[in-house]
């Protein structure tokens, strides 16, 4: 467990009911043993000025859907911040980027990856303009890269086992709002 990991265990997490209204705190780890509570999450998408998607592998650390592919990044704000902050934050952590990112929708879901972990989430979806570089953190991701809706949507129907849960469940919602959108720049 590398010390990013240590400390994002310990921190609380925020406790919500289904409306999204904060009912508590408990630890990232009790969050997702055995029978996860429902806490706020977050997932960043990111588009390039081609309108391609960037895809990440999860980190074979990760405990639950390591090497599976997903959204840019994804995690909690933790007990005292809002999510878009958090959001910001964690694209910083996981791929060296600083940018704004734009609230999308949220949404909830359950997925259990094994008999101990699993996931009971409300995730706030955010958007972010940026083509690269990437300084991705090996304990969080260790592949990236851009996609073409045509082919994301291509290996999603042709090996949906490689995706993790939520981006089954958020993406094609997000990509709404990305052909909706001219191309982004970073005042957005």
């Amino acid at each position: 467990m590398t010390e990013s990991d240590e400390q994002s265990n310990m921190s609380e997490l925020i406790l919500v009911d289904s409306f999204d209204n904060e009912i508590g705190h408990d630890t990232k780890q009790r969050c997702h043993f055995r029978e996860p509570k429902l806490h706020r999450a977050l997932s960043v998408f990111v588009i390039n000025d081609a309108g391609e998607m960037l895809i990440t592998r999860r980190s074979e650390l990760k405990k639950t859907w390591p090497l599976y592919w997903s959204n840019a990044c994804c995690s909690h704000p933790p007990k005292g911040q809002d999510c878009p902050s958090a959001a910001a934050n964690r694209l910083y952590e996981e791929l060296g980027v600083r940018a704004p990112v734009r609230f999308l929708f949220k949404f909830e879901y359950r997925a259990q990856y094994n008999e101990e972990w699993g996931e009971h989430e409300l995730d706030w979806v955010f958007l972010c303009g940026h083509n690269g570089p990437f300084l991705a953190n090996p304990a969080e991701i260790v592949e990236t890269r851009f996609v073409s809706i045509l082919q994301l949507r291509s290996e999603l129907q042709n090996d949906p086992a490689k995706f993790t849960p939520w981006f089954h469940l958020c993406v094609e919602r997000a990509l709404e709002f990305c052909l909706k959108s001219p191309v982004f720049t970073p005042d957005f």
